[in-house]
């Protein structure tokens, strides 16, 4: 399917997993649940497609158009983001943990509760992006560009629990430093009584 025209097809819930479709033309497709995972689409166009609820994991995506596209609660984990064109599309809910997003354009997009935990953003454009309530723990940002674009509630970090070994720890050397003033006091009575 490398290069084949497939402009607003309804490939709703289709199985492509490990397909090759890379320079294919599809935009306005449907591909609703689809599942694309280890798909080749590098170059792909998927402008406007809808890829809601998708999975594509470990997909190849490198320079893939995806303008305005739904990608909506899609399973993007581990796939290839490098140079895509993400502007105006709709990642809500999706993930995209050990993604490379590296020069990605996601200008615009919606990546409310996405989780790009350990993904690669280096030199991705977030500018205007809606990444509320987005997990970017461990992701790597550098030269990502993130002009106006909302972060509220967004994890930057692993939030740590407190750890019961710690407060056990903390409670032994306090028990330790009262038991010492206990014999402190033990050694001064006996001094006191064999005087």
């Amino acid at each position: 399917l490398e290069n084949a025209d497939l402009e607003g097809a309804d490939l709703l819930y289709a199985i492509l997993e490990d397909a090759t479709l890379e320079g294919a033309h599809l935009v306005d497709a449907n591909l609703e649940g689809a599942n694309l995972k280890n798909a080749n689409l590098k170059n792909a166009n998927l402008e406007g497609a809808n890829l809601e609820g998708a999975n594509l994991e470990d997909a190849n995506l490198e320079g893939a158009n995806l303008k305005n596209a739904n990608l909506k609660n899609a399973n993007l984990e581990g796939s290839r983001l490098e140079d895509t064109k993400l502007e105006n599309a709709n990642l809500e809910g999706a993930d995209l943990r050990y993604a490379n997003l590296k020069n990605a354009d996601l200008k615009n997009a919606d990546l409310k509760n996405a989780d790009f935990k350990n993904a690669d953003l280096e030199g991705a454009n977030l500018k205007n992006a809606n990444l509320e309530y987005a997990n970017l723990w461990c992701a790597d940002l550098k030269n990502a560009n993130l002009e106006g674009a909302i972060v509220t509630g967004t994890i930057l970090e692993k939030k740590e629990e407190p750890q019961e070994s710690t407060s056990l720890s903390q409670k032994v050397k306090e028990l330790e430093e009262e038991l010492k003033k206990y014999k402190d006091t033990i050694e001064a009575l006996k001094a006191l009584l064999n005087d």
